[in-house]
């Protein structure tokens, strides 16, 4: 068995009712690491059904997974690159204020890839470029590294901390660190706006939900 698209859908609008009311925050971050734990790899939360993650790479062939339709403007490859880039830009520099784990295990180099920012703002031909030659074990390797890093993260996170706004130096941090190119600078404009509650919301659960929802639509379009 395997987890649904209505299942997470319903849990997403509890985590949200949750997060609203401070005296469940405790419940909300528990309900969290479940929401975040089914958009990663089994490894990375124990679930007890086959998780998004698990269902996407299943029967996917490294071609179909590269492939980038006529139409589209993504490979499934690039996607997976796009969320644990994102995921570990914003719960590393933003919430944790700790290295990111790209930088903790050469992990561009495993993976093949020179860029080191989110992908947001990319042109058309570096995606293409990274569909190609990214080295998909090593992907899924470091998204489950990042997704495993992001729930140690929620785990160490206070009640008190959840409506802490992200701090303007932890912004230019992630300017010093090259994670987000200037092209995309809205979304750090985005983020600079945002709670550590609102962090919970985009990326940790409802953005990577939205690009696994793509990467799903991808698999049957180019298969």
């Amino acid at each position: 068995m395997a987890v649904t698209f209505k299942l997470w859908n319903q849990a997403q609008k509890n985590l949200r009712r949750l997060l609203e009311d401070p005296s469940r925050n405790a419940e909300a971050l528990a309900a969290c690491l479940e929401q975040h734990g089914w958009t990663h790899e089994r490894q990375v939360w124990a679930a007890p059904l086959a998780t998004f993650a698990d269902q996407l790479w299943q029967h996917l062939d490294s071609e179909v997974a590269r492939r980038i339709p006529q139409s589209g403007e993504h490979s499934i490859a690039w996607i997976y690159w796009h969320l644990a880039r994102i995921e570990d830009t914003a719960f590393n520099l933003l919430v944790a204020g700790s290295p990111m784990v790209l930088d903790q295990g050469q992990w561009n180099a495993r993976l093949n890839v020179s860029a080191r920012d989110t992908g947001n703002g990319m042109a058309p031909e570096e995606i293409e470029e990274i569909s190609a030659s990214i080295d998909l074990y090593a992907l899924r390797a470091y998204r489950i590294a990042v997704g495993q890093r992001t729930q140690e993260i929620i785990q160490s996170l206070t009640v008190e901390r959840l409506s802490e706004k992200v701090r303007p130096e932890d912004i230019q941090n992630v300017r010093r660190q090259a994670a987000v190119r200037p092209a995309a600078e809205s979304l750090l404009d985005y983020w600079g706006r945002r709670t550590i509650r609102g962090l919970l919301l985009m990326p940790a659960t409802r953005h990577n939900m939205v690009h696994l929802n793509e990467a799903f639509s991808l698999k049957v379009r180019v298969t």
